[in-house]
């Protein structure tokens, strides 16, 4: 008998091995292509046009925002709904945060996304640590890259704030590889792949928000997961439920943070 069961568990160890290889193989395997080097013309990705420019939006981009005000008010509105207040210098091609403007948020909604945006913090520079230029980019209304003034001539002796609340800081979370701030008043660009979050249908976290944050063209955040929503001084931020897709939103901290060409590409999932 004890033969017999020991030859039972073998088996089954067997048949166990076999199925995860198996589900391991069929896994490994690169949807939708059932076979390697598929030339079904169907598989082929769309074409696009670059722009030799980055600041420029490709051709499959949406326009959020183009140095003009009728794009501001085309494209954005504040929380509750109203037109945006901020500032806009049609002949510099920037919107700028005026006092008690408020933040603001896309009138589309997206999900998975590459988006591009260049942003200048104040200059002459006012305020210490996040009081400095600060703003925020919030995916879904969310997830937040943050913005700051983070540049420094003398390691940080002059203006320090917190690691995770420093410019391209997943904001309460993760700050960035490397501080890549220019001067304040000039001209800095974040390009920014965010995959959304993902529930099942009883609403349980299946998947992470995650984000590779490149700024002034370096990677900073490679690739990095949220732990959950951001938010000030949240040790265990938890993932609710929410849509598919949702807007931006920029953040009013009370700084006169400027921004420029700001364009998003919407990506499908692979």
């Amino acid at each position: 008998m004890k033969d017999k069961s020991m030859v039972m568990r073998i088996g089954v160890c067997l048949l166990s091995v076999g199925l995860v290889f198996a589900i391991s193989s069929y896994a490994g395997r690169r949807p939708p292509y059932e076979t390697v080097h598929d030339m079904d013309p169907a598989l082929l990705p769309p074409v696009i046009t670059p722009e030799d420019d980055p600041a420029k939006a490709p051709s499959d981009a949406i326009v959020l925002f183009d140095g003009k005000d009728k794009t501001l008010k085309a494209e954005w509105v504040t929380g509750r709904d109203n037109p945006p207040k901020w500032k806009v210098d049609t002949e510099k091609g920037y919107m700028e945060i005026v006092k008690k403007g408020g933040g603001i948020r896309t009138k589309k909604s997206f999900g998975n996304c590459q988006l591009h945006i260049e942003w200048a913090s104040p200059k002459p520079p006012t305020g210490k640590s996040q009081g400095r230029g600060n703003s925020g980019i919030y995916f879904m209304g969310k997830y937040e890259v943050q913005i700051l003034d983070s540049y420094t001539e003398d390691n940080y002796k002059d203006n320090r704030t917190y690691a995770d609340g420093q410019a391209a800081a997943l904001y309460g979370q993760y700050p960035p590889i490397v501080n890549a701030c220019r001067k304040p008043g000039e001209w800095q660009t974040y390009d920014i792949s965010f995959l959304a979050p993902k529930f099942d249908k009883d609403g349980k976290l299946v998947r992470r928000a995650r984000v590779t944050v490149w700024h002034n063209g370096l990677t900073v955040q490679n690739n990095v997961e949220y732990w959950g929503p951001s938010g000030h001084k949240k040790k265990n931020p938890q993932y609710r439920r929410h849509e598919e897709k949702l807007p931006i939103s920029l953040q009013d901290h009370g700084n006169p943070v400027r921004f420029r060409n700001i364009w998003i590409r919407e990506l499908p999932e692979q």
